[in-house]
């Protein structure tokens, strides 16, 4: 180490000294400016000389400055003082992964987390056009408050190293501007670039597996005794299976480190994007092309798995459903952010209220381990809650217990309701889990009152049901402006507007508005970031949508609409694969779910995937008559069942179920639209034009479909449709 404490450069001041390696020292220093410290990394003095190479460390620093990505260690600045030239970067307190794996391999849980924040930090960079070429645990840092960050972009090309025998070894990683010559360090080279070709961003991938392999094993993927053994392992050779290498883990964590680790970069994840994709499967069953399936009940099985039903309203008056429905929910929300829990969904569960159905059979009906019920009494401010968790096998309680509580201790019994559960079902909660079951949405009871209205009807999913669901929504926050849920309804609830009924701009704008004042209240809200990628992706602004969506499945890897309307905003660029991808892990999240796999079978009509077409409908179709037994007169399961059935050919009950979705909803306009739909793919071409002209009259305006609905097609060259596209255009300008 060459500079003494107090030396300065530039405004900073060398406090001590934290390192050095071959990209030359490290320092903690003190930023009088901002008063903060930050590390300095002195490159060595053989850069000085050599313009190209500094050129281009600007110009990456630079870039990876302006990404700002929680997984990225930062770029504060760049300068050169007294003929030394450096970088400012975010000072991290904690240990490298190479540290970390200098005690142990990594539990495979925890090895997943650490390696979906890296594809994160590389899906960011790569989107940028940045590659690091040189990732490895040493460049791999995982803070002291858990964050995971990766070191050295913009740095890595420019690393000049001795080549080593032993378990040091690297390679010598010279400058891209000499031809053939190989940059990373060889244990984590890719065969491109141990045969000196340019590394692209599958080599990042390659360089990834290698990492992963090694968290969860101990062991390098491609370590030998000598430098070209090991380029010759990484060219020819495959490492051992994780089971052959006695670590217990998910098959998909297999096949994800196998499909890193693909000698040909084109049979490898072509994308960071895809590989964090892959890894939010890992340990749910579901991976690549693999059908979701839904876990069935085996005797002495040891899943936890929870359904919470409506609480019975038990007030005076009567007059309490809301709050109610909107307990069961909230303790849904809460418990399905539990790893290692699996709750039934809402929709599931809201079946059986009211009916004096025995728990065990409704246990059975739903999978699950356990059924929460419970009642509510609300008198002015007081609340009487009961709850009590049943064992399914056997009718016994696990758990129960009585609330007399004020109307301001409804979130202290609802954390007590959700601890009580996982207990009972002994699920070890992290400290990050108890802090976001405690965690409380706002301290105003009004307003949450509110909220649990508009939620009541935000679920009805017609226009009504969602301008009474805004307009409550809009009450809880101007009681709390700081009710970030609150904002995401308002959101959601335009974003509906704008896409099922009427396309009105105004709707559009205050979707735009909600959302992004829901996120600069509370960044940690999944829910809020789908509401804004939702809003974006209407917009057409879709590269933000999509980070807003991954940030989302990153908080609450369970969330369905992250994965739903993430899906939609792939399917309305064409981008079909992906759209595939995420409407299969839609079901995975949700099992009982018919939309996400019907919507999947039309994707996959787009690809020419017949028979995948034809099976997903098919599942679709199981999951819609599944709903259907309990909500008979569901417009929408009707109308997609009825879609669906076209897609297998069962032309009679197509027919039947379109008019059954009619009868239920005759002025419904998404059921007037999707009915012509099935009509115009039976070749029932009137029938079709009268439905799509009725929809129009009670208010749908979404010219787009017209144009490109590919179910209307039969329909482009009758005078009749033309005549709608027309109307449809003159209605919109009215409106606007």
């Amino acid at each position: 180490m060459t500079l003494v404490n107090g030396t300065k450069l530039g405004p900073y001041e060398i406090i001590s000294e934290l390192g050095a390696g071959g990209m030359g020292e490290v320092y903690r220093a003190r930023d009088p400016r901002l008063e903060r410290d930050v590390a300095i990394k002195v490159l060595p003095d053989r850069f000085a000389q050599d313009h190209d190479a500094l050129a281009r460390f600007r110009r990456e620093s630079k870039a990876v400055a302006a990404l700002s990505h929680p997984n990225i260690r930062a770029i504060y600045d760049i300068g050169t003082d007294k003929g030394q030239t450096f970088a400012v970067m975010e000072l991290l307190e904690g240990e490298t992964l190479a540290s970390r794996l200098q005690r142990s391999a990594v539990e495979w849980q925890k090895a997943v987390q650490i390696a979906l924040a890296i594809a994160d930090g590389l899906a960011a960079a790569h989107g940028k056009g940045i590659i690091h070429r040189d990732i490895k645990p040493q460049n791999i840092f995982l803070t002291a408050d858990g964050a995971v960050k990766i070191l050295d972009f913009g740095l890595a090309r420019l690393e000049i190293k001795d080549s080593k025998e032993g378990e040091g070894l690297t390679a010598t990683l010279t400058l891209e501007t000499q031809p053939g010559a190989i940059l990373g360090t060889v244990q984590y080279m890719s065969p491109e670039q141990v045969r000196g070709q340019p590394a692209d961003a599958r080599s990042d991938i390659f360089a990834f597996g290698c990492v992963l392999y090694e968290m969860l094993t101990g062991h390098r993927a491609f370590s030998r005794k000598t430098t070209a053994d090991t380029m010759a392992a990484i060219l020819n050779d495959d490492p051992p299976s994780l089971t052959e290498a006695g670590i217990s883990a998910p098959g998909e964590l297999q096949r994800v480190v196998t499909h890193c680790l693909e000698k040909n970069p084109a049979q490898r994840f072509q994308s960071a994007r895809d590989l964090a994709f892959a890894l939010t499967g890992v340990g749910v069953g579901v991976y690549a092309d693999e059908p979701a399936k839904r876990k069935t009940p085996d005797k002495g099985r040891t899943e936890a798995s929870v359904a919470v039903l409506p609480f019975a309203d038990m007030s005076p008056q009567h007059d309490q459903e809301y709050f109610c429905d909107g307990m069961a929910e909230e303790l849904i929300n809460a418990l399905s952010k539990v790893e290692g829990l699996r709750v039934a969904s809402r929709t599931s569960a809201s079946a059986f209220k009211g009916k004096s159905q025995d728990i065990r059979q409704i246990g059975e009906q739903l999978n699950v381990r356990a059924v929460l019920e419970g009642s509510v009494r609300k008198a002015g401010n007081r609340l009487r809650i009961s709850a009590q968790l049943v064992n399914v096998a056997d009718g016994y309680h696990l758990w129960s217990e009585t609330f007399n509580r004020d109307m301001e201790d409804v979130f202290a019994v609802q954390d007590e309701i959700a601890q009580s559960i996982t207990r009972a079902l002994r699920v070890v909660l992290s400290e990050k889990e108890k802090r976001a079951l405690a965690k409380v949405p706002t301290d105003n009871v009004q307003a949450y009152e509110y909220y649990l209205r508009g939620r009541q009807f935000f679920h009805q999913f017609r226009r009504e049901g969602l301008e009474r669901a805004r307009k409550l929504f809009m009450r809880a926050y101007e009681l709390d402006p700081r009710y970030a849920s609150a904002y995401a309804g308002v959101a959601d609830c335009c974003s509906l507007l704008y896409l099922w009924w009427g396309a009105a701009e105004a709707h559009l704008k205050e979707a735009d508005e909600a959302s992004r004042k829901a996120l600069e209240l509370d960044p940690k809200l999944a829910e809020a970031h789908v509401a804004r990628g939702f809003a974006l992706s209407l917009n057409k602004r879709y590269d933000e949508a999509r980070e807003e969506f991954e940030t989302a499945i990153r908080q609450n890897p369970e969330l369905f609409e992250a994965y739903y309307f993430y899906a939609r905003a792939c399917f309305a660029q064409g981008k079909l694969e992906r759209a595939a991808e995420l409407y299969k892990q839609a079901s995975r999240v949700n099992p009982e779910d018919y939309q996400a796999p019907i919507l999947l079978g039309g994707v996959y009509g787009g690809l020419g995937r017949k028979p995948d077409a034809e099976a997903a409908c098919r599942r679709g179709l199981q999951a819609a008559e599944k709903h259907l037994e309990l909500f008979p007169e569901d417009g929408r399961a009707l109308y997609l069942g009825a879609l669906a059935l076209v897609g297998v050919g069962d032309r009679e009950r197509s027919l039947e179920w379109a008019e059954r979705a009619l009868a239920a909803d005759p002025e419904e306009p998404t059921v007037l639209y999707n009915v012509a739909c099935t009509y115009a793919r039976l070749g029932q071409t009137e029938k079709a034009i009268e439905c799509l002209d009725e929809a129009i009259t009670f208010g749908l305006l979404q010219k787009e479909w017209f144009e490109n609905d590919s179910d209307l097609d039969s329909l482009r060259s009758h005078p009749r449709f033309q005549a709608l596209v027309e109307r449809l255009d003159a209605d919109r300008r009215a409106d606007t």
